[in-house]
Protein backbone atom coordinates (compact mmCIF):
# COMPACT_ATOMS: atom_id res chain seq x y z
CA UNK A 1 0.00 0.00 0.00
CA UNK A 2 2.69 2.28 0.71
CA UNK A 3 4.67 1.05 -2.03
CA UNK A 4 1.49 2.39 -4.19
CA UNK A 5 0.89 5.48 -2.75
CA UNK A 6 4.56 6.49 -2.90
CA UNK A 7 4.74 5.88 -6.63
CA UNK A 8 1.94 7.93 -7.51
CA UNK A 9 3.77 10.69 -5.70
CA UNK A 10 6.28 10.23 -7.55
CA UNK A 11 4.59 10.24 -11.05
CA UNK A 12 2.87 13.26 -10.27
CA UNK A 13 5.67 15.21 -8.98
CA UNK A 14 7.76 14.17 -12.31
CA UNK A 15 4.72 15.45 -14.34
CA UNK A 16 5.07 18.63 -13.16
CA UNK A 17 8.68 19.26 -13.54
CA UNK A 18 7.86 18.06 -17.14
CA UNK A 19 4.98 20.64 -17.56
CA UNK A 20 7.40 23.56 -15.86
CA UNK A 21 10.35 22.60 -18.09
CA UNK A 22 8.18 22.70 -21.86
CA UNK A 23 6.27 26.26 -20.42
CA UNK A 24 10.12 27.73 -19.93
CA UNK A 25 10.76 26.35 -23.73
CA UNK A 26 7.86 28.10 -25.30
CA UNK A 27 8.55 31.63 -22.84
CA UNK A 28 12.54 31.49 -24.57
CA UNK A 29 11.02 30.85 -27.83
CA UNK A 30 8.54 33.66 -27.74
CA UNK A 31 10.95 36.45 -26.60
CA UNK A 32 13.40 34.92 -29.69
CA UNK A 33 10.89 35.05 -31.95
CA UNK A 34 9.83 38.54 -30.66
CA UNK A 35 13.34 40.01 -31.02
CA UNK A 36 13.33 38.59 -34.43
CA UNK A 37 10.28 40.44 -35.44
CA UNK A 38 11.73 43.96 -33.73
CA UNK A 39 15.12 43.37 -36.01
CA UNK A 40 13.26 42.49 -38.97
CA UNK A 41 10.83 45.80 -38.69
CA UNK A 42 13.99 47.91 -37.80
CA UNK A 43 15.82 46.49 -41.55
CA UNK A 44 12.57 47.01 -43.15
CA UNK A 45 12.56 50.41 -41.59
CA UNK A 46 16.37 51.11 -42.24
CA UNK A 47 16.17 49.67 -46.12
CA UNK A 48 12.67 51.51 -46.94
CA UNK A 49 15.59 54.94 -45.58
CA UNK A 50 18.23 53.58 -47.78
CA UNK A 51 15.81 53.33 -50.76
CA UNK A 52 14.39 56.52 -50.17
CA UNK A 53 18.07 58.04 -50.03
CA UNK A 54 19.00 56.09 -53.05
CA UNK A 55 16.00 57.72 -55.47
CA UNK A 56 16.70 61.13 -54.17
CA UNK A 57 20.39 60.85 -55.15
CA UNK A 58 19.49 59.56 -58.56
CA UNK A 59 17.33 62.29 -58.56
CA UNK A 60 19.73 64.66 -57.77
CA UNK A 61 22.74 62.64 -59.98
CA UNK A 62 19.97 62.94 -63.20
CA UNK A 63 19.50 66.65 -62.81
CA UNK A 64 23.29 67.16 -62.63
CA UNK A 65 24.17 65.14 -65.67
CA UNK A 66 21.42 67.29 -67.63
CA UNK A 67 23.27 70.19 -66.64
CA UNK A 68 26.40 69.07 -67.57
CA UNK A 69 25.83 68.26 -70.85
CA UNK A 70 23.42 71.51 -71.48
CA UNK A 71 27.25 73.44 -70.37
CA UNK A 72 28.95 70.49 -72.47
CA UNK A 73 26.88 71.68 -75.44
CA UNK A 74 27.11 75.06 -74.49
CA UNK A 75 30.62 75.06 -74.28
CA UNK A 76 31.26 73.30 -77.48
CA UNK A 77 29.18 75.46 -79.66
CA UNK A 78 31.70 78.42 -77.98
CA UNK A 79 34.50 76.87 -79.20
CA UNK A 80 33.17 76.64 -82.70
CA UNK A 81 32.26 79.95 -82.41
CA UNK A 82 35.65 80.65 -81.47
CA UNK A 83 37.51 78.63 -84.21
CA UNK A 84 35.55 80.11 -86.85
CA UNK A 85 36.16 83.75 -85.86
CA UNK A 86 40.26 82.32 -85.29
CA UNK A 87 39.43 81.20 -88.82
CA UNK A 88 38.05 84.24 -90.17
CA UNK A 89 40.53 86.40 -88.49
CA UNK A 90 44.10 84.36 -89.63
CA UNK A 91 42.06 85.23 -93.29
CA UNK A 92 41.55 88.66 -92.58
CA UNK A 93 45.49 88.99 -91.97
CA UNK A 94 46.65 86.87 -94.74
CA UNK A 95 44.28 89.71 -96.84
CA UNK A 96 46.27 92.03 -95.17
CA UNK A 97 49.82 90.24 -95.28
CA UNK A 98 49.23 89.93 -99.04
CA UNK A 99 48.05 93.88 -99.55
CA UNK A 100 51.56 95.00 -97.86
CA UNK A 101 54.15 92.09 -98.58
CA UNK A 102 57.78 92.74 -97.18
CA UNK A 103 60.33 94.35 -99.23
CA UNK A 104 62.09 91.40 -100.94
CA UNK A 105 65.63 90.72 -100.01
CA UNK A 106 67.04 89.03 -102.84
CA UNK A 107 66.84 89.23 -106.93
CA UNK A 108 64.53 86.89 -107.61
CA UNK A 109 60.94 86.21 -108.84
CA UNK A 110 58.49 85.54 -106.87
CA UNK A 111 55.26 82.59 -107.51
CA UNK A 112 53.47 80.57 -105.23
CA UNK A 113 53.53 77.50 -107.48
CA UNK A 114 55.73 77.52 -110.51
CA UNK A 115 58.81 79.94 -110.81
CA UNK A 116 61.18 78.96 -113.75
CA UNK A 117 64.69 79.48 -112.42
CA UNK A 118 67.50 80.41 -115.92
CA UNK A 119 70.99 80.61 -114.25
CA UNK A 120 73.75 82.07 -116.37
CA UNK A 121 77.06 80.82 -115.57
CA UNK A 122 78.21 84.35 -114.81
CA UNK A 123 75.45 85.19 -112.42
CA UNK A 124 75.22 81.78 -110.76
CA UNK A 125 76.60 83.23 -107.09
CA UNK A 126 74.28 86.42 -107.65
CA UNK A 127 71.56 84.87 -105.04
CA UNK A 128 74.41 82.88 -102.75
CA UNK A 129 77.02 84.79 -102.30
CA UNK A 130 75.47 86.67 -99.47
CA UNK A 131 77.95 86.50 -96.21
CA UNK A 132 75.83 87.17 -93.61
CA UNK A 133 72.04 86.91 -94.26
CA UNK A 134 69.83 89.02 -92.30
CA UNK A 135 66.50 88.05 -92.10
CA UNK A 136 63.81 86.45 -89.76
CA UNK A 137 60.62 84.27 -90.20
CA UNK A 138 57.99 86.57 -89.48
CA UNK A 139 54.57 84.65 -90.52
CA UNK A 140 53.24 82.50 -92.90
CA UNK A 141 51.74 84.50 -95.81
CA UNK A 142 50.05 81.78 -97.76
CA UNK A 143 49.23 78.16 -98.06
CA UNK A 144 48.37 75.87 -100.74
CA UNK A 145 47.50 72.38 -101.42
CA UNK A 146 49.40 71.11 -104.61
CA UNK A 147 47.81 67.72 -104.68
CA UNK A 148 48.03 64.12 -102.97
CA UNK A 149 50.10 61.30 -103.65
CA UNK A 150 52.42 58.83 -102.65
CA UNK A 151 52.79 57.76 -98.97
CA UNK A 152 51.83 58.97 -95.25
CA UNK A 153 55.21 60.37 -95.30
CA UNK A 154 57.99 61.75 -97.44
CA UNK A 155 60.01 64.62 -98.88
CA UNK A 156 59.50 66.70 -102.09
CA UNK A 157 61.87 69.56 -102.29
CA UNK A 158 62.98 71.75 -105.12
CA UNK A 159 66.50 72.62 -106.09
CA UNK A 160 67.02 76.56 -105.61
CA UNK A 161 69.40 76.89 -108.65
CA UNK A 162 66.85 75.18 -111.06
CA UNK A 163 63.45 74.23 -111.59
CA UNK A 164 63.25 70.67 -110.80
CA UNK A 165 61.43 68.83 -108.52
CA UNK A 166 62.34 65.87 -106.72
CA UNK A 167 59.78 63.54 -104.84
CA UNK A 168 60.52 60.99 -102.29
CA UNK A 169 57.90 58.78 -101.09
CA UNK A 170 57.99 56.69 -98.54
CA UNK A 171 61.00 56.61 -95.52
CA UNK A 172 62.96 54.07 -96.77
CA UNK A 173 63.82 54.06 -100.38
CA UNK A 174 66.71 54.08 -103.34
CA UNK A 175 64.21 55.32 -105.73
CA UNK A 176 62.98 59.37 -106.13
CA UNK A 177 61.50 60.71 -109.14
CA UNK A 178 62.59 63.67 -110.65
CA UNK A 179 59.90 66.42 -112.10
CA UNK A 180 60.57 69.28 -114.81
CA UNK A 181 58.73 71.67 -112.69
CA UNK A 182 56.06 71.73 -110.00
CA UNK A 183 53.56 72.65 -112.05
CA UNK A 184 54.58 69.23 -114.40
CA UNK A 185 54.55 67.39 -110.88
CA UNK A 186 50.89 69.06 -110.25
CA UNK A 187 49.03 68.06 -113.49
CA UNK A 188 50.97 64.52 -113.43
CA UNK A 189 49.01 61.40 -112.24
CA UNK A 190 51.53 60.06 -110.32
CA UNK A 191 54.96 59.99 -109.52
CA UNK A 192 55.37 57.27 -111.64
CA UNK A 193 54.68 60.52 -114.62
CA UNK A 194 58.56 61.30 -113.33
CA UNK A 195 61.98 60.45 -114.11
CA UNK A 196 63.10 57.42 -111.67
CA UNK A 197 66.21 58.10 -110.25
CA UNK A 198 67.71 55.09 -108.36
CA UNK A 199 70.61 55.91 -105.77
CA UNK A 200 72.77 52.91 -104.50
CA UNK A 201 71.97 52.60 -101.30
CA UNK A 202 68.51 53.55 -99.81
CA UNK A 203 67.65 56.39 -97.61
CA UNK A 204 66.50 56.95 -93.62
CA UNK A 205 64.24 58.98 -92.82
CA UNK A 206 62.62 62.06 -94.43
CA UNK A 207 65.66 64.20 -93.61
CA UNK A 208 67.11 64.34 -97.40
CA UNK A 209 68.38 67.85 -99.40
CA UNK A 210 68.55 68.85 -103.05
CA UNK A 211 71.24 71.92 -103.27
CA UNK A 212 73.19 72.84 -106.63
CA UNK A 213 72.65 69.72 -108.29
CA UNK A 214 73.61 67.22 -105.95
CA UNK A 215 71.32 64.94 -103.68
CA UNK A 216 72.31 64.75 -99.83
CA UNK A 217 70.74 61.77 -98.04
CA UNK A 218 71.32 59.61 -94.91
CA UNK A 219 71.80 56.26 -96.27
CA UNK A 220 70.10 53.19 -94.46
CA UNK A 221 72.90 51.46 -92.77
CA UNK A 222 74.43 50.63 -89.53
CA UNK A 223 76.64 53.75 -89.29
CA UNK A 224 75.06 57.22 -89.65
CA UNK A 225 76.71 57.86 -93.23
CA UNK A 226 75.60 60.93 -95.55
CA UNK A 227 75.92 60.49 -99.33
CA UNK A 228 76.30 63.18 -101.84
CA UNK A 229 74.41 62.25 -105.01
CA UNK A 230 75.37 64.54 -108.31
CA UNK A 231 72.08 63.78 -109.88
CA UNK A 232 73.29 64.48 -113.38
CA UNK A 233 75.80 62.24 -113.91
CA UNK A 234 74.05 59.63 -111.53
CA UNK A 235 77.51 59.21 -109.44
CA UNK A 236 78.03 59.14 -105.59
CA UNK A 237 80.31 62.42 -105.48
CA UNK A 238 81.31 61.55 -101.65
CA UNK A 239 80.40 60.27 -98.90
CA UNK A 240 81.24 60.62 -94.74
CA UNK A 241 80.31 59.01 -91.34
CA UNK A 242 78.92 61.71 -89.04
CA UNK A 243 80.72 61.42 -85.60
CA UNK A 244 77.27 60.83 -83.74
CA UNK A 245 76.62 58.08 -81.53
CA UNK A 246 73.09 58.83 -80.82
CA UNK A 247 70.34 56.43 -83.01
CA UNK A 248 67.53 58.37 -81.31
CA UNK A 249 64.99 60.47 -83.89
CA UNK A 250 65.75 63.89 -84.14
CA UNK A 251 61.92 64.73 -83.98
CA UNK A 252 60.16 62.64 -81.89
CA UNK A 253 57.12 62.59 -83.82
CA UNK A 254 58.94 61.27 -87.04
CA UNK A 255 60.98 58.03 -85.31
CA UNK A 256 62.07 56.88 -88.88
CA UNK A 257 64.40 60.29 -88.98
CA UNK A 258 67.79 60.39 -87.37
CA UNK A 259 68.94 63.49 -89.13
CA UNK A 260 67.76 65.85 -90.95
CA UNK A 261 70.01 67.57 -94.28
CA UNK A 262 68.75 70.94 -94.69
CA UNK A 263 70.20 73.62 -96.93
CA UNK A 264 69.38 77.25 -96.52
CA UNK A 265 71.23 80.51 -98.21
CA UNK A 266 74.32 79.18 -96.36
CA UNK A 267 74.99 76.28 -97.31
CA UNK A 268 74.22 72.62 -96.00
CA UNK A 269 73.38 71.84 -91.86
CA UNK A 270 72.48 68.82 -90.27
CA UNK A 271 70.12 68.69 -87.60
CA UNK A 272 70.83 65.41 -85.15
CA UNK A 273 69.99 64.30 -81.63
CA UNK A 274 71.84 65.01 -78.29
CA UNK A 275 70.18 63.48 -75.52
CA UNK A 276 66.65 65.39 -75.05
CA UNK A 277 67.20 68.32 -77.12
CA UNK A 278 68.45 68.63 -80.99
CA UNK A 279 71.78 69.84 -82.03
CA UNK A 280 72.76 71.88 -85.18
CA UNK A 281 76.46 71.05 -87.46
CA UNK A 282 76.91 73.32 -90.38
CA UNK A 283 78.88 70.77 -93.28
CA UNK A 284 80.81 72.03 -95.62
CA UNK A 285 79.50 71.79 -99.20
CA UNK A 286 82.32 69.60 -100.58
CA UNK A 287 83.39 67.94 -98.27
CA UNK A 288 80.85 66.84 -95.94
CA UNK A 289 83.31 68.09 -93.07
CA UNK A 290 81.71 69.50 -90.14
CA UNK A 291 82.83 72.81 -89.76
CA UNK A 292 80.85 74.05 -86.40
CA UNK A 293 78.46 72.70 -83.83
CA UNK A 294 75.81 74.38 -81.57
CA UNK A 295 73.50 72.54 -78.88
CA UNK A 296 69.92 74.88 -79.34
CA UNK A 297 68.52 73.35 -76.23
CA UNK A 298 65.21 72.66 -78.57
CA UNK A 299 63.45 69.60 -76.88
CA UNK A 300 62.99 66.48 -79.35
CA UNK A 301 59.70 65.49 -77.32
CA UNK A 302 56.65 66.49 -79.07
CA UNK A 303 59.23 68.12 -82.67
CA UNK A 304 57.75 66.78 -85.85
CA UNK A 305 60.32 69.15 -87.92
CA UNK A 306 62.67 72.18 -88.78
CA UNK A 307 63.50 74.41 -91.05
CA UNK A 308 66.78 76.83 -91.60
CA UNK A 309 66.45 80.22 -93.09
CA UNK A 310 69.45 82.77 -92.66
CA UNK A 311 70.78 80.43 -90.23
CA UNK A 312 68.30 80.66 -87.65
CA UNK A 313 66.50 77.10 -86.72
CA UNK A 314 63.01 76.87 -86.37
CA UNK A 315 61.96 73.68 -84.54
CA UNK A 316 57.85 72.42 -85.56
CA UNK A 317 56.35 71.09 -82.50
CA UNK A 318 52.57 68.94 -82.87
CA UNK A 319 50.76 66.30 -80.13
CA UNK A 320 50.08 63.10 -80.25
CA UNK A 321 47.16 62.53 -81.93
CA UNK A 322 48.17 65.51 -84.59
CA UNK A 323 46.72 68.83 -83.53
CA UNK A 324 47.79 72.06 -85.12
CA UNK A 325 51.76 72.13 -85.28
CA UNK A 326 53.59 75.90 -84.79
CA UNK A 327 56.81 77.16 -83.90
CA UNK A 328 58.02 77.18 -80.69
CA UNK A 329 61.75 76.99 -80.33
CA UNK A 330 63.70 79.05 -82.04
CA UNK A 331 67.79 79.14 -82.23
CA UNK A 332 70.44 81.72 -84.36
CA UNK A 333 73.94 80.90 -84.74
CA UNK A 334 74.79 84.35 -85.06
CA UNK A 335 72.96 85.55 -81.54
CA UNK A 336 70.83 87.92 -84.01
CA UNK A 337 67.82 86.74 -82.65
CA UNK A 338 66.19 87.89 -79.47
CA UNK A 339 63.76 85.98 -76.94
CA UNK A 340 61.13 88.95 -77.55
CA UNK A 341 62.05 88.69 -81.27
CA UNK A 342 61.50 85.26 -81.80
CA UNK A 343 57.95 84.39 -83.53
CA UNK A 344 55.32 82.00 -82.52
CA UNK A 345 53.61 80.54 -85.84
CA UNK A 346 51.06 78.76 -85.93
CA UNK A 347 50.47 76.81 -89.43
CA UNK A 348 46.88 76.51 -90.78
CA UNK A 349 45.02 72.91 -89.55
CA UNK A 350 45.61 70.30 -92.18
CA UNK A 351 45.02 66.32 -92.10
CA UNK A 352 47.87 65.35 -89.45
CA UNK A 353 51.55 66.15 -89.03
CA UNK A 354 54.48 67.20 -90.89
CA UNK A 355 56.66 64.33 -91.85
CA UNK A 356 59.38 66.78 -93.61
CA UNK A 357 59.58 70.92 -94.19
CA UNK A 358 61.88 72.11 -96.78
CA UNK A 359 62.64 75.57 -96.91
CA UNK A 360 63.78 76.98 -100.89
CA UNK A 361 65.78 79.95 -100.57
CA UNK A 362 65.05 81.76 -103.32
CA UNK A 363 61.13 81.22 -103.39
CA UNK A 364 60.95 81.77 -99.73
CA UNK A 365 58.81 78.76 -99.51
CA UNK A 366 57.95 75.51 -97.47
CA UNK A 367 57.70 72.58 -99.12
CA UNK A 368 55.87 70.20 -97.01
CA UNK A 369 54.67 66.56 -96.82
CA UNK A 370 51.64 66.32 -94.61
CA UNK A 371 49.92 62.75 -94.57
CA UNK A 372 50.24 62.55 -98.42
CA UNK A 373 49.73 65.60 -99.30
CA UNK A 374 52.04 67.94 -100.72
CA UNK A 375 51.64 71.96 -99.48
CA UNK A 376 53.43 74.67 -99.89
CA UNK A 377 53.29 77.41 -97.16
CA UNK A 378 54.67 80.92 -98.16
CA UNK A 379 56.58 83.10 -95.74
CA UNK A 380 56.82 86.85 -94.90
CA UNK A 381 60.28 87.63 -93.48
CA UNK A 382 61.45 90.88 -91.79
CA UNK A 383 65.19 92.04 -90.92
CA UNK A 384 66.67 90.69 -87.64
CA UNK A 385 66.05 93.40 -84.86
CA UNK A 386 70.31 93.95 -84.41
CA UNK A 387 70.13 94.14 -88.26
CA UNK A 388 68.34 97.51 -87.51
CA UNK A 389 69.51 98.05 -84.10
CA UNK A 390 73.07 96.81 -83.54
CA UNK A 391 73.72 95.33 -80.09
CA UNK A 392 75.31 97.86 -77.21
CA UNK A 393 79.25 97.27 -76.62
CA UNK A 394 79.89 95.47 -74.10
Amino acid sequence: MKATIFFILLTAVTRSRGQYHYQGLMNYLENRMLAMEERIALWQEQNNRYSSDLKEFRQQAADLLGKLGKEHDKLRSDMEGAGARVDRVEREMDYIETKNPPKPCVKAADKMVEQDVVVKDGKKEEFFELSVCLNIVSSLKAMKILKRLGSPKGVWTKDARSAKVYVFNGTSDNTLYEFNSVRELSASSGVSKGKQITVPTAWNGTGHAVYDGFLYYVSESSELQVIKYDLKNGLVADSAVLPMDDRSPVYQLNPETLVDLVADEDGLWALYPAGDTINLAKMDIDSLDIEQMWDTACPRNNAEAAFIVCGTVYVVYNTKPPSRSRVQCVFDVNDMVSSGEAPLIYFPRRYGAHSSLKYNPEERQLYAWDDGYQILYKLVLKKKLWAIMPPPEE
